[in-house]
C-alpha cells in the first residue's frame, strides 16, 4: 500500500484583523459606504478598493 501523503499545513483565516473591539463591542473595520457594512474593503498600497461595486478611495502621500 502507498503511503498516505503529510498534510500541509493551512494558514488560519485572518478574519479576526478586520473587526476592531470598542467600549466592550465588536465594530467592523474598513467597510464600504455604498454597499453598506456586510462588504469590507481591500487595503492596497495607495487606495482601498471594494471588489463588489468597485468603489476606490486613493490615498495621498
Amino acid at each position: 500500500m502507498p503511503k498516505k501523503p503529510k498534510p500541509k499545513n493551512k494558514i488560519p483565516s485572518k478574519v479576526w484583523t478586520k473587526y476592531s473591539l470598542k467600549e466592550n463591542k465588536l465594530e467592523k473595520k474598513n467597510t464600504c459606504p455604498k454597499c453598506g457594512p456586510g462588504n469590507f474593503l481591500g487595503i492596497h498600497h495607495n487606495r482601498v478598493y471594494c471588489g463588489k461595486c468597485k468603489y476606490t478611495e486613493m490615498k495621498l502621500k
